[in-house]
């Protein structure tokens, strides 16, 4: 599903308005018959027992309340409505509801001073349902004065609430949220999602996102030039690679994966597990010769090779010259467990000088790029750098804090940086290419907050690109699917108690779901 900003919703509007001559009351009044149409389906109890509170700002939000006022009325509800400006204040289509429903007799209050605050804690004492059409997409910064108490005084309430096109509090573009925000159980958004809505800390306050049809046309969206997703199964789903009858293993790719160090075997192990039970032909863990039995021990379906090694037990810079032949037609996956020893590290910058095949980095491999990262962009082949916060603070020069107060300015840099596609990991997880688009992932919990899950994630796009898969597939399609598996595992098996190796054990479960 595509994601829109303010100012590229707003041009929707302005589209649909003047190139379609679709009037502004229309929009808003299907804005509100797809708002009575959540009600009815999410919020059934509150509607039979009728007592509905609107909270309206001066905005199209507040407009858009305004129309659900009257079809609540109507529906026989008992409603009444927060007016958080002056009625002079009111414009435009906004302007022509508040006389509607003027001319229909609804209660009302305005609730523009402190002093009005007590209005509002009556109201939520009696009320089943609040309505929440405070701010829209043009709010920016934090909530304050007397909009700010009401929306704590809400938020205490405890009661249900449905927020309009996003929760009142937060920034649509960045998912910001400086102040108090309505914590929404359902928010009902208009044509598109906002970006910053499915962004941290946003998420948090919207609930159940639904997405309602206010019936902008078809080619007007289609045709749009926007340039961020957000994955879900459908996304996802076409994608998959499903088997041919006549498929063999030779049919499905190799993938090598490099990596391994002393106390560090365990990363390679999952990277390739993940690898073959994420569909590839063949994988083969390239490790230092002194780990060969342990990892012959620990993979039957994975081969092994064994590199030459520094007296530490690290890869030796000698196994470039092996790698280069061997890795032609296959998939690398570079850095599981590397270690950060100098050979090891010039394993990296000499793979990256010249890659020769389809090429994931990931952990310690990332340590030396911002080195020799301009060295991809020469690359014929797709490159994938899957860093956490930390390791992005390296590649790009910001503070972890800087990072995660920006996510998808941190991401789209390092992609336009690297010549890579880039997955920032972490809560949302976010993949951006060099050209600019944006995918945001809506699956994961923080059960997968541990060690080793990294390492899966890296395997299993590693194992969609051998099967044929290009790059930013592959990586959308493991980005999600390792996220559907860490929550199936954390249903079964608790977050608290997911193992990385617990979302390898599932895949099979959610495979199952892709091929049906």
């Amino acid at each position: 599903m595509k994601l829109v900003t303010a100012e590229e919703m707003r041009q929707l509007d302005h589209a649909a308005i003047n190139d379609y001559e679709i009037p502004g009351i229309v929009l808003m009044e299907n804005a509100g018959t797809a708002l009575m149409s959540v009600i009815r389906e999410q919020f059934p109890e509150s509607l039979n027992r009728g007592r509905i509170l609107i909270l309206a700002g001066k905005g199209n939000n507040g407009g858009d309340g305004l129309v659900i006022a009257r079809h609540l009325a109507n529906a026989g509800c008992d409603v009444k409505v927060f007016l958080l400006c002056k009625p002079e204040e009111l414009q435009g289509d906004a302007l022509i509801n508040w006389n509607i429903i003027r001319k229909m007799n609804l209660r009302y209050q305005l609730i523009t001073t402190d002093r009005d605050l007590n209005l509002v804690k009556v109201g939520l004492m009696y009320t089943e349902l609040i309505i929440d059409g405070i701010f829209g997409t043009g709010f920016k910064g934090q909530a304050q004065g007397t909009v700010a108490r009401l929306i704590d005084l809400v938020n205490e309430s405890g009661k249900p609430v449905l927020a309009i096109d996003l929760p009142s509090g937060m920034e649509a573009d960045t998912g910001r949220v400086k102040g108090p925000c309505i914590q929404a159980q359902v928010t009902v958004t208009m044509g598109l999602p906002k970006i910053g809505m499915v962004l941290d800390p946003a998420a948090k306050f919207v609930g159940k996102l639904i997405t309602a049809d206010i019936s902008f046309p078809y080619e007007l969206i289609s045709q749009g030039q926007f340039t961020r997703d957000l994955l879900d199964q459908k996304f996802c789903r076409n994608l998959f690679p499903l088997r041919e009858k006549d498929g063999h293993k030779g049919s499905y790719g190799h993938v090598v994966v490099i990596g391994g160090s002393p106390g560090m075997t365990g990363a390679v192990a999952l990277s390739s597990w993940a690898a073959v039970r994420s569909g590839a032909g063949l994988v083969t863990a390239a490790i230092p010769a002194g780990l060969n039995g342990i990892l012959e021990n620990k993979l039957t379906e994975a081969m092994s090779l064994p590199l030459p090694e520094t007296q530490e037990g690290s890869i030796s810079t000698e196994s470039l010259e092996l790698l280069r032949k061997i890795l032609p037609r296959k998939v690398a996956v570079l850095g599981p467990g590397l270690s950060r020893h100098q050979e090891a590290q010039g394993l990296v910058r000499g793979l990256v000088r010249d890659v020769p095949c389809p090429l994931v980095v990931d952990a310690d491999a990332l340590y030396t790029l911002k080195e020799c990262g301009e060295l991809l962009e020469n690359s014929s082949y797709p490159v994938i750098l899957t860093p956490h916060p930390g390791e992005m603070s390296r590649l790009i020069g910001k503070t972890v804090a800087e990072i995660q107060n920006d996510r998808v300015g941190a991401v789209t840099e390092c992609a336009r940086r690297y010549r890579s596609i880039v997955v920032l990991k972490g809560a949302r997880t976010l993949i951006a290419t060099p050209e600019g688009h944006l995918y945001v992932n809506t699956t994961g919990n923080s059960g997968m907050a541990t060690g080793g899950s990294g390492d899966v994630l890296a395997g299993m796009i590693g194992a969609f690109l051998a099967q044929g898969l290009e790059g930013v597939s592959a990586v959308t399609l493991a980005v999600y699917i390792h996220g559907q598996a860490g929550d199936l595992a954390a249903a079964e098996r608790s977050q608290t108690g997911l193992a990385a190796g617990d979302i390898i054990e599932y895949l099979p479960k959610i495979f199952l779901g892709y091929e049906g």
